[in-house]
């Protein structure tokens, strides 16, 4: 849409305000309101002026000044306000130069689409990722200098079954929840809800269903789309599955592991590289792949235990990212096996359909970082011919001590992940899409905030361990 269609659109669908959203750096949306009579054609090239002092992140507050530049491109209606309400997502700029903020995460993954096109490789990185979350009934939790806890409980879960009152059975065993039709599925109308109200936002959805942990864990699956578009689309998506869920008396979570000795939840990226409209990732190698993609295949699992600290980026995350559990650790690639950090489908043999996917991600990331540090990977992979190696098409988890010694894996914690990047991490240096300041506060924020202040702080479970020793 052009300035003209947007102001077009909001008076046709009677909107009276003005929505302007952006992501901070961990992947929190914000948002700013106005009356829709600030929004006019000026607009789109003076912006909105915002505090940038308070996002996390973000700048200090002598340089806190910034303004939001509205992107046509992703108008919509709001829809759950009770005010009709236009949303864009918003473009930070600096006001004074009024150049991009090299802090914004969407501008660094636009960075990374303009770095594909420049490398002549391709024009197009698809990207179609499979977020998972939890759906829980209520929630409680709190750390203060002498207690700790989180209690969760959902009307599915399994630790439910011996309840007195209210019982009707008909619930998930743990990691035993893959497809099962209601009433074991609790959550079949309100995921269909989730889903015509993401169309209605814009989104193409493909499926949804159930997934394998018992406590709620759903799945709702994109059609795969441009790599910022993608990342916006998943903000949308995020945005519709917890208001929904609010609606109907729900909370939602995108903790990868919420709930301990069940399944985790996992954001599997698909991706390939496409030039004037031709898929370049099918051929005549291993698994109908071409050699682009092999080596782009390669670039993953080189960077991997760097990239982890952006596709993983919370300690939690490394609850779920465990060896011998349900999620992909080692660092190998084959044919529909999903014990392998990078799968390549075998649904279709369409060179459309050709594609890698990487499944150590989680939906904890913030997608605009995730699929920009992906591609820089994959990119690197192929400008430097990297070999993804032998495909491992047995299950890693039945291979023996001697046999896993061979196989790299991604890092046990946070802080090894971010120690990784540290080392790791001129690949995404390439055409200035990340840049060195970016990285450091980046690994800065992760260390101080996450990383140290969890390693600091007694677990509850480290009483039952030592209380008595």
């Amino acid at each position: 849409m052009s300035p003209k269609d947007v102001l077009a659109f909001a008076q046709e669908s009677g909107a009276k305000q003005l929505d302007m959203r952006f992501t901070d750096i961990p992947g929190l949306q914000h948002h700013i309101s106005y009356p829709i009579a600030m929004l006019t054609e000026d607009a789109f090239e003076d912006g909105f002026g915002i505090d940038g002092s308070s996002i996390r992140g973000w700048a200090a507050i002598n340089e806190s000044d910034m303004i939001l530049i509205p992107d046509p491109s992703t108008v919509m209606m709001d829809p759950f306000y009770e005010t009709p309400t236009l949303v864009m997502t918003g473009m930070v700029k600096d006001p004074i130069t009024r150049q991009s903020y090299e802090r914004d995460p969407r501008h660094i993954a636009q960075k990374a689409e303009a770095y594909l096109r420049s490398t002549g490789i391709a024009d197009t990185c698809f990207v179609g990722a499979e977020a998972e979350f939890f759906v829980f009934d209520n929630i409680r939790f709190d750390c203060t200098p002498n207690s700790g806890y989180y209690y969760i409980d959902a009307e599915e879960g399994r630790w439910n079954t011996g309840r007195e009152s209210n019982n009707h059975g008909y619930r998930p065993r743990y990691k035993e929840g893959y497809f099962p039709v209601p009433p074991t599925d609790h959550y079949q109308d309100l995921r269909a809800e989730m889903v015509e109200v993401m169309e209605s936002c814009g989104l193409v959805i493909e499926c949804h269903h159930h997934e394998v942990a018992s406590g709620g864990q759903c799945e709702i699956d994109q059609r795969y789309d441009t790599l910022i578009k993608s990342a916006d689309n998943m903000m949308t998506y995020k945005y519709v599955v917890r208001n929904v869920a609010h609606q109907y008396g729900k909370t939602v979570t995108f903790m990868p592991k919420p709930i301990y000795g069940d399944a985790g939840s996992g954001m599997h990226c698909h991706q390939s590289l496409w030039k004037d409209g031709k898929p370049l990732f099918a051929g005549d190698g291993y698994a109908g792949l071409s050699q682009m993609a092999l080596w782009y295949t390669g670039g993953l699992l080189k960077h991997a235990r760097a990239l982890s600290a952006i596709i993983a980026p919370t300690t939690n995350s490394y609850k779920r990212l465990v060896p011998g559990y349900e999620a992909p650790v080692n660092l190998a690639y084959s044919r529909r096996n999903r014990s392998a950090a990078c799968r390549i489908p075998m649904y279709s043999a369409s060179p459309k359909s050709k594609r890698v996917e990487f499944r150590p991600p989680d939906p904890a990331c913030n997608p605009y970082l995730a699929f920009a540090a992906m591609m820089m990977a994959g990119l690197d992979g192929i400008l430097h011919k990297i070999s993804p190696g032998e495909p491992l098409d047995k299950d890693i988890y039945d291979l023996s001590p001697e046999e896993m010694k061979s196989v790299a894996s991604m890092p046990a914690s946070l802080e090894e992940a971010l120690n990784c990047l540290e080392d790791d991490h001129n690949f995404l240096l390439k055409g200035d899409v990340f840049t060195e300041e970016l990285i450091e506060t980046y690994i800065s924020y992760k260390r101080h905030h996450e990383a140290d202040a969890v390693r600091l702080r007694p677990h509850p479970y480290e009483f039952a361990l030592y209380y008595d020793i």
